[in-house]
């Protein structure tokens, strides 16, 4: 695992959205625009059982992850790594939290009936950085 620094953290912690890769069974690449957090060591999503990606992760705990800053496209940083967890745990308040984040609102408002929630826990094992202060 490698630590991510103040300034990943930072890019992470803005409204700044991630663009995660998972492998499909056959191996080739699946790229979904995700709402990104961090809890200073892992980085975090949230998804819903039934999508695509945690049918993914189960089967292919590697990832990549690249955060761009929404305010200058030349500040970015590309993260390989690995899901240590997939937990319902938590899920529907972190869900809250991310709505807060990137869409002003307390609740997430796009909830689907019998949908259920989960927190997906990423350890970064290589970290690169353009244009950030390290």
């Amino acid at each position: 695992m490698v630590a991510l620094s103040p300034a990943v953290r930072q890019l992470i912690l803005a409204p700044n959205l991630g663009h995660l890769a998972t492998l499909m069974p056959d191996g080739s690449p699946q790229v979904t625009p995700v709402w990104i957090d961090t809890d200073g060591e892992h980085i975090l999503i949230n998804t819903a059982e039934g999508r695509q990606k945690p049918r993914n992760l189960r089967r292919d705990p590697r990832v990549a992850l690249a955060v761009v800053d929404q305010q200058n496209a030349y500040r970015y940083a590309q993260i390989r790594g690995r899901v240590v967890a997939l937990t319902h745990e938590g899920a529907e308040a972190h869900i809250d939290k991310l709505a807060k984040k990137y869409l002003g609102q307390d609740r997430y408002p796009f909830r689907q009936p019998g949908e259920r929630r989960l927190l997906v826990k990423i350890r970064p094992e290589h970290v690169h950085t353009m244009g950030l202060e390290e």
